[in-house]
């Protein structure tokens, strides 16, 4: 069996994104990496190549930035690095560039592939989430946050990255997958305030908009305000280890009160029904879930 992992990234040092911990957590699990790196206003190309690593395959890219609607670039920029896998790869994992898995999964994710490596029927594979947010020690737990999404592909080209690069489809249609009992870190919503207001301004130009910016322009706001939530929870398992000297170093300080939430009242009623039952009724799936193989 052959794996091959691959992730796209641009501007990584400007907005802190945590990418050679990407990286870092699928490298072993792969075979080989594939890293698109886009054209960047910092040295993301540097930073990128100083992860020495014989896996490592490093290619750059121009983003086409006029692709606005519904964040379409990222699918595009997914497609490009993903299409430069060889044949002879079995598995495709997909990371992002402020995603990990945590080694503690390794087992099960190797035993997985390598039991349906011949089974065509199954064309991918389902990870849960965990969303951090504002810190390392709180994560999300209302329907804000999407709970699952491929990030194993087989290594078919008809395969195709969807809408904003969430997830995958096939030929137009969603992807026939085993649902695995490992965890996506995502890592998206923690960095310093001011890093993550500068992102998500420019995270939100790749959609066409400028609602943020135009709120900022107004308040003269220089950080992201955290407290802007509707629910959390404190985390109490751990972190990948590639993330333990970065969580080290934080340099900011965020707190909330457990107890506030912000929901309206159908809010409530969907919150307490996933909560007593794990069921999340209503939920956008971009996939199908293979049962009873």
């Amino acid at each position: 069996m052959r794996v091959a992992g691959f992730l796209f990234i641009r501007n990584a040092i400007k907005y802190d994104y945590p990418v050679l911990q990407a990286i870092q957590s699928i490298l072993p699990l792969c075979d080989d990496m594939y890293v698109s790196v886009g054209n960047s206003e910092d040295d993301t190309a540097g930073l990128i190549s100083s992860l020495q690593s014989p896996k490592m395959h490093i290619s750059h890219s121009v983003w086409d930035d006029s692709l606005k609607e519904g964040g379409r670039v990222l699918a595009v920029e997914t497609d490009k690095v993903f299409d430069q896998i060889p044949d002879g790869v079995d598995w495709c994992i997909y990371i992002q560039a402020d995603e990990m898995i945590h080694e503690n999964d390794y087992a099960l994710i190797r035993a997985e592939m390598e039991k349906y490596k011949a089974d065509q029927r199954v064309e991918g594979f389902l990870f849960k989430y965990r969303h951090f947010y504002g810190s390392y020690d709180y994560v999300g737990d209302s329907r804000r946050w999407y709970s699952h999404e491929i990030r194993i592909i087989r290594n078919d080209k008809q395969i195709r990255s969807y809408r904003d690069a969430q997830g995958f489809r096939k030929n137009g249609r969603k992807l026939r997958v085993k649902a695995l009992e490992a965890t996506i870190y995502h890592y998206g919503w923690v960095r310093h305030p001011n890093s993550q207001l500068n992102k998500h301004l420019d995270f939100e130009k790749l959609y066409g908009g400028d609602k943020w910016a135009r709120t900022v322009q107004l308040t003269k706001k220089s950080d992201f305000d955290y407290s802007e939530i509707d629910s959390l929870q404190k985390f109490t398992g751990t972190h990948p280890q590639v993330m333990q000297d970065l969580i080290s170093r934080k340099d900011w300080h965020f707190s909330i009160d457990l107890s506030r939430k912000n929901f309206n009242l159908k809010g409530w009623l969907l919150y307490w029904v996933e909560k007593y039952t794990g069921k999340r009724l209503f939920d956008y799936r971009n996939y199908e879930i293979i049962r009873g193989i």
